[in-house]
């Protein structure tokens, strides 16, 4: 059988001469003897390969398809192309080819498909637990989960979805061949999926990467860390991936290096969706184009978040650079072992700045969501009378979609669940519950003692590589002669170019924010008072594009806007300096004519004294026509578009009298939903105005990936 295996691998590598790596074989020898197996190697080891060749032996073997459960969308394309390459027809049923699921099934069912990739999440969907898994299971000939450490709580990465795995397992027959498989599991993550998944055969590897060459840079702020790209990334070999921990700095790093000369592209979560949200056909799919181009080295680098993580395989990658250091070892290991698989050399570049433990702290924070979301969604669950939907959920409850979804994911995952979900509708159960605050508050200590552990990583003068290693139980730990603690000298220059760091603060003040207009309402009758009825906002009352200077707290202006709103209580002169720049650059048209700002009760003066002195520099008048009728909540303390809209009801009206003709620019302080422009420019619109261009000195977006 090793035989005929060996042959399959050739053909699959398309290489005569390819034998076993050591593990490899014996991993697929326990697949064909239906053992339970705990696969902890190396990234670029070829854990894919053992479940591939797994596969086909069995299928030789007139057993059933293999169900694997795979975290992340850009893997699952990385491993059908792999599974085609070795004559294995693999499907996959997830959210971007919906519409392809009803020849999916059609070929599950008529038993033509050898393997089937489906997200964690997918398990939750209970129209895919009974069209497809039900029908399945019994013929089921193996089951693998793919970066297994996400079934752990106490796994860098936990995914409460996963908890769902171990149901599935309980409901397939036993003599099934179970192959769990990571490369970022400690000693106590082993532990406890060995734990949850029952008994396993535990096969661990040296995690070691000898062809990785690591070097750690302290550059404390952006502008240093940005200018640093701009001077070397040319010298660094082939193609490879730049992390950052944000989208926003996805966008801001590759915009900065395109500025630079440099074919870059930025890759996060939020690339699809937002296609999908403008309706842009050509736009759809773009990850998975921008995979296929950097796969091709048709760019330098992508610059991404960790949308582009755990499997995705590309052997020549020449180098993996961390423009922000990660929250944990595990995430830094998982991510640098993009690099260098199949080449000799490959860099694997750690720069760290002062943001960092601000944005991972921020990650923590928001990890578990808190008692009171929880006590106020089975609150409303148990008052209702045939359940509520998520969007009735936005409508009773102020909070957020992403908050909602959160707690019922939690709440869902449970043994018992105190939620169920029928339809669209979730309902209370009549399970008592309680947050585990212990376990929460254990977890986020190990989070943070995570992050100490990435400082000190940072820190260290002994061998970078045996660092990882030891960080995760690896026992064959070894100098890698690699390093730059190895070799003690520097793999790359760790100086920076004076001129490009410049050049780099002068371009983070000059990066302007789109204030995209908003083009629906919540709901088609949202407002008591105002007479704005219907599901789309029309052209006739929205804004234009709008601009905000910066992001706040940002390095460039969002530090000063901070510092100015929150503890001066006044905006410096070198803002509205800032807004001239911004104009002359934005040109909007039809040119404003006139100015004003949105009013507040709570802080009279301070938008409209930064108004006034931008008009006098714009040289056009500013007109208090937009007037603050009651007082009303705080919009920052309005979680989700349909409270957000509903807040601003009735607040505004507009002394039609005052009110210059020609376009306006409609000035605040500070965004974040929009809805506040969205309405106040809805009014002055009704009232005349033909065009609105919103302007607001900083975006206040949340940090996300």
């Amino acid at each position: 059988m090793r035989g005929k295996a060996t042959a399959y691998l050739q053909t699959a590598l398309a290489n005569p001469t390819a034998d076993f790596r050591p593990g490899q074989w014996e991993c697929i020898e326990g697949i064909l003897k239906s053992e339970r197996q705990l696969v902890v190697q190396k990234t670029g080891w070829g854990k894919s390969m053992v479940y591939f060749l797994g596969t086909r032996l069995l299928r030789d073997q007139g057993k059933g398809l293999t169900l694997l459960v795979s975290p992340l969308l850009s893997l699952m394309r990385n491993q059908i192309m792999a599974a085609n390459r070795i004559g294995i027809l693999a499907e996959t049923i997830n959210s971007s080819n919906t519409d392809d699921w009803e020849v999916i099934e059609a070929r599950l069912l008529a038993d033509k498909v050898d393997i089937l990739l489906i997200s964690p999440e997918r398990l939750a969907n209970d129209d895919f637990r009974e069209r497809v898994l039900q029908k399945v299971a019994n013929r089921v000939g193996l089951f693998v989960v793919d970066e297994a450490h996400c079934i752990s709580d106490w796994g860098h990465d936990f995914r409460p979805d996963y908890r769902r795995i171990v149901r599935v397992l309980q409901a397939l027959p036993k003599n099934i061949p179970i192959l769990a498989t990571t490369a970022t599991a400690n000693d106590r993550v082993v532990e406890d999926v060995a734990y949850q998944l029952g008994a396993l055969n535990v096969v661990r590897g040296s995690l070691i990467r000898e062809t990785l060459a690591l070097q750690n840079i302290w550059l404390p702020n952006p502008p240093a860390r940005m200018a640093w790209l701009a001077e070397h990334l040319k010298n660094l070999p082939g193609s490879g991936i730049i992390y950052t921990l944000t989208v926003r700095d996805s966008e801001r790093v590759t915009e900065w290096l395109k500025a630079n000369g440099y074919n870059v592209a930025a890759y996060h979560a939020k690339i699809d969706s937002e296609a999908e949200e403008q309706g842009s056909e050509k736009e759809k799919h773009r990850r998975e184009h921008l995979e296929h181009r950097l796969l091709k080295n048709e760019v330098k680098a992508l610059v991404a978040t960790v949308a582009l993580g755990m499997g995705f395989d590309k052997p020549d990658l020449g180098f993996v650079v961390h423009f922000q250091r990660p929250g944990s070892v595990v995430h830094y290991y998982q991510q640098v072992g993009r690099a260098g698989r199949a080449v000799d050399y490959a860099y694997g570049i750690l720069m760290g700045g002062e943001e960092d433990k601000a944005i991972t702290d921020f990650f923590i924070k928001n990890a578990f969501p808190p008692q009171a979301h929880v006590d106020k969604i089975l609150g409303a669950l148990n008052a209702a009378d045939g359940g509520l939907s998520v969007p009735m959920m936005q409508k009773q409850l102020n909070l957020s979609y992403g908050d909602i979804q959160k707690c019922l994911k939690l709440l869902a995952v449970e043994t018992p669940s105190p939620v169920a979900k029928i339809m669209s509708a979730w309902h209370a159960t009549p399970v008592n519950y309680q947050m585990d605050h212990e376990k929460i508050r254990g977890l986020c200590e190990l989070r943070q003692a995570e992050q100490a552990q990435m400082i000190d990583y940072m820190k260290t003068k002994d061998c970078l590589m045996g660092y990882l290693g030891r960080a995760l139980d690896d026992k064959t730990v070894k100098e890698c002669g690699k390093c730059v603690n190895c070799l003690r000298h520097d793999l790359m220059p760790t100086t920076v170019n004076t001129d490009l760091a410049n050049r780099a603060a002068i371009f983070l003040k000059r990066s302007y924010q789109p204030i995209e207009p908003r083009k629906r309402w919540p709901t088609t009758d949202i407002f008591d008072y105002y007479p704005l009825k219907g599901a789309a906002i029309g052209t006739d009352i929205m804004a234009e594009q709008g601009k905000a200077l910066s992001l706040l707290g940002d390095a460039g202006w969002g530090h000063m806007v901070r510092e100015d709103k929150y503890n001066v209580g006044k905006f410096r002169d070198a803002l509205p300096d800032g807004c001239m720049q911004m104009l002359e650059t934005w040109q909007p048209q039809p040119q404003p004519i006139w100015l004003t700002c949105i009013p507040s009760l709570t802080h009279p003066d301070l938008v409209p004294d930064f108004a006034r002195r931008l008009a006098a520099r714009i040289g056009i008048p500013f007109v208090s026509c937009l007037k603050k009728i009651r007082q009303n909540e705080e919009q920052k303390h309005m979680h989700n578009s349909f409270q957000q809209a509903k807040n601003l009801d009735g607040v505004f009206d507009v002394d039609q009298a005052s009110m210059p003709s020609g376009s306006v620019l409609l000035v605040d302080d500070m965004v974040d939903s929009r809805w506040t422009f969205t309405v106040a420019t809805a009014l002055l619109r009704q009232a005349g105005c033909p065009a609105v261009f919103p302007l607001a000195l900083a975006l206040n977006s949340p940090r996300t990936d």
